[in-house]
């Protein structure tokens, strides 16, 4: 059986690896698609380039890792039964389940593996990686920059005719408009003959020394008469600086969750330590508030209603035990508290909401250490019989029930985060929906595979049209 075992190790070890490493470029040309622009024009050198790439790359494992076991485990089994090698094992009286023994070990140490690389590596991989992009213009301050075209900095578009120096950062023929706080466009323009660009990496702010230029703003007349003549202040400089805050740059993410949001980065002990906290300071939140509203509603009773209700129930309408200009007093009193508290229940809703949909992304991060674990056996578990049953290898029709397989899982997986997120569902079911779904098919397969049943039992499909038939045109004897 040893011999039989490193047979069956050898052809799937074989086949993972390679379809692994082509699935993994395959993704990894996905990543720099997506992050195009950002690589693209910035004279970004190979170091910075291939930095940028191996920071993304752990992010990729857990959608290529399950693809590649279930791709794998059906082009194996499938090759086996296409050289009745199978029908061989079989006769021999080697079962299914012992012929996939040596290989369910083998996915137990991987799945081990994938837990650990899950737990440790991808976070500390998405903490470099976010922390890269957002630094990546401090490091080198000319990528924020690029010649002959404005480039969207801060509350700045930025155009140079040249730049030179060793970073890039003596700029020649500088035009910038600042942009306006309330939107309505541009109406300050500064040129300058040349300048300079300074940064630090301990700093978030990039200085830009303006050297012989001038200074150009459009002033808006308080008199709507007076706009018309447009008129605008003038001013020349010797040295200008303009300091730039660059913490909003380069913010854009594929997972769509931005820096401030560190799920991601923290693993399995961090996220619990996390959600302790979350989850006491939401908690405080609601009895904070639940004690302001009852403080707020309270309505100070006069002695005539104290008397009354020491003597007799109150009746039915309270406000006939006040005067005219009590009742007038209270009404407003009453329409005040109560837009107020609407308000304050609208606004807190809302905080509490986001708060919420904060805790639900840290147990989806939590959940998915897990269900990476999970993904792995059940695409084992319906790769390896699907591949016993259809008898096909190679790269034909695996790759098409494959592809259809990890689609319907990565969709249903995807939609039940995002309910979740959206505290439409319980995270534990959005991160586990689509493991509870496929689990049945991998085992209907194995027991199918098992009893050599086969993928449809046409048989039980039309016996009962056979019947019909029968009963409509009966033999002739």
């Amino acid at each position: 059986m040893k011999i039989l075992d490193k047979y069956l190790l050898k052809t799937f070890l074989t086949t993972f690896t390679t379809v692994f490493v082509i699935l993994f470029f395959i993704f990894i040309l996905q990543t720099v698609w997506l992050f195009i622009s950002e690589l693209a024009g910035k004279d970004l050198d190979l170091l910075m380039i291939i930095k940028f790439l191996a920071f993304s790359m752990p992010r990729i494992v857990p959608l290529v890792l399950p693809l590649s076991i279930l791709l794998s485990s059906i082009m194996t089994f499938g090759n086996l039964a296409e050289n009745y090698e199978f029908a061989a094992m079989k006769s021999s009286g080697i079962s299914l389940q012992r012929a996939m023994r040596s290989l369910t070990v083998f996915i137990s140490l991987l799945s081990i593996v994938a837990f650990l690389f899950a737990n440790n590596v991808i976070p500390y991989a998405e903490y470099k990686f976010i922390n890269f992009r957002k630094n990546i213009a401090q490091v080198k301050p000319a990528l924020a920059i690029a010649e002959g075209q404005f480039n969207d900095v801060g509350f700045y578009n930025i155009k140079v005719n040249k730049k030179s120096g060793e970073q890039g950062n003596i700029l020649t023929g500088v035009t910038i408009h600042k942009k306006s706080n309330i939107g309505d466009g541009s109406k300050t323009v500064i040129k300058a003959k040349d300048g300079e660009l300074i940064s630090s990496e301990q700093s978030s702010i990039l200085q830009l020394v303006l050297n012989d230029g001038y200074y150009y703003e459009d002033i808006v007349p308080k008199k709507y008469e007076d706009r018309s003549k447009m008129p605008f202040a003038k001013s020349s400089f010797k040295k200008h600086i303009i300091n730039i805050d660059l913490s909003e740059l380069n913010k854009t993410d594929v997972t769509d969750e931005s820096v401030a949001n560190t799920n991601t980065m923290l693993n399995v002990n961090e996220l619990k330590y996390t959600l302790d906290s979350l989850n006491k300071n939401i908690k405080n939140d609601i009895i904070s508030f639940s004690e302001n509203s009852n403080l707020r509603v309270g309505i100070p009773l006069n002695k005539k209603l104290e008397k009354a209700t020491k003597r007799k129930p109150l009746p039915k309408d309270i406000l006939s035990l006040y005067t005219l200009e009590q009742k007038s007093d209270i009404l407003k009193i009453a329409v005040s508290n109560l837009t107020s508290t609407t308000y304050s229940i609208d606004t807190t809703k809302a905080e509490l909401d986001n708060k919420q949909k904060n805790i639900n992304k840290h147990l989806l991060a939590f959940y998915d250490k897990f269900v990476i674990v999970f993904a792995c056996f059940l695409m084992f578990f319906i790769g390896a019989p699907l591949g016993a049953i259809i008898r096909k290898g190679g790269l034909g029709l695996p790759i098409v029930f494959a592809i259809l397989i990890f689609i319907t899982f990565h969709f249903i997986n995807t939609f039940g985060k995002r309910i979740a997120q959206e505290n439409e569902m319980t995270p534990f079911m959005g991160a586990w929906l689509s493991s509870l779904i496929l689990t049945p098919l991998a085992v209907l397969l194995t027991y199918r595979a098992t009893n050599d049943i086969g993928l449809i039992n046409m048989d039980v499909i039309l016996a009962p049209f056979q019947k019909i038939i029968k009963k409509i045109l009966p033999s002739q004897n």
